[in-house]
């Protein structure tokens, strides 16, 4: 009797353990074997489209303020463009501001250059934005300094950024022209200058008046040495004063030597 009931007990053990060993089991939970959450790579963006040696003509543009911007003189820039006078341009006209050079091949003729890009974008207004009328005298008579002041910087020809000099005063105190000549510009488009002034004095020569705090004249006007044209100001510059520049067929040039000593 005892070895049946020793038999019964063993075999009701095996059934136990059978039964315990079909239940599923659950795996500790760990980061051991789980997929990792990854960040999507990030999107590359385009460079955009190089417009080196061209430049869209904005709203506010003349064809001397983008000659100025480029180092150019306004009739070479012209030249470059196929535009005539009055030099008339359009809102949203592509002007090359960069002569093309194309070297070819040894022992074979340079392809011809693509014609004036000068027509206004067909999906740009094509409002008039600037004409120039009648060439002025050759001469300059008479040169004035544009304001009364100390002179804060020289000329460095070899100084990165502008070329002119900086004319000490206070706010409000009046920007004379420097010179007879006609206003071919007058606004803010032009980056580091604030509120910009240009003169055309003749087909060589040009002057500049920047950093005021209001402009008196309207591109188009003709103005005598020595009638204020501004108020002095410091605007797109840190302090109070008058930057003036003046450009010889587009290049710059020491204001001093067109200036009368004192």
């Amino acid at each position: 009797m005892g070895a049946v009931l020793r038999l019964f007990c063993i075999c009701l053990l095996g059934l136990s353990i059978v039964a315990c060993s079909s239940q599923p089991v659950n795996a500790p939970v760990g980061t051991r074997g789980t997929q990792e959450t990854t960040k999507p790579a990030p999107v590359k963006r385009r460079p955009a489209r190089s417009t080196s040696g061209y430049y869209t003509v904005r709203h506010s543009d003349t064809l001397y303020s983008i000659a100025w911007q480029h180092g150019l003189n306004y009739r070479e820039l012209a030249s470059l463009n196929g535009i005539r006078s009055p030099y008339t341009i359009y809102v949203g006209q592509r002007l090359r501001v960069r002569p093309v050079t194309t070297k070819a091949p040894a022992g074979k003729p340079a392809p011809p250059e693509s014609g004036p890009v000068a027509k206004p974008s067909p999906t740009r207004p094509t409002q008039p934005v600037q004409a120039a009328k009648k060439s002025l005298p050759v001469v300059v008579r008479k040169w004035v300094w544009p304001a009364h002041g100390k002179l804060l910087r020289g000329f460095q020809l070899d100084a990165p950024g502008k070329k002119g000099i900086d004319i000490g005063g206070r706010s409000g105190q009046p920007v004379m022209a420097a010179a007879e000549g006609k206003v071919v510009y007058t606004g803010s488009g032009l980056v580091g200058y604030g509120r910009l002034i240009i003169i055309k004095h003749n087909d060589s020569l040009l002057s500049a008046y920047g950093h005021n705090s209001k402009l008196l004249v309207t591109e188009g006007e003709r103005v005598k040495a020595g009638q204020v044209i501004a108020n002095m100001g410091s605007s797109g510059t840190v302090g109070t004063r008058l930057y003036f520049e003046i450009r010889k067929d587009g290049k710059p040039v020491n204001p001093l030597r067109y200036l009368p000593k004192g």
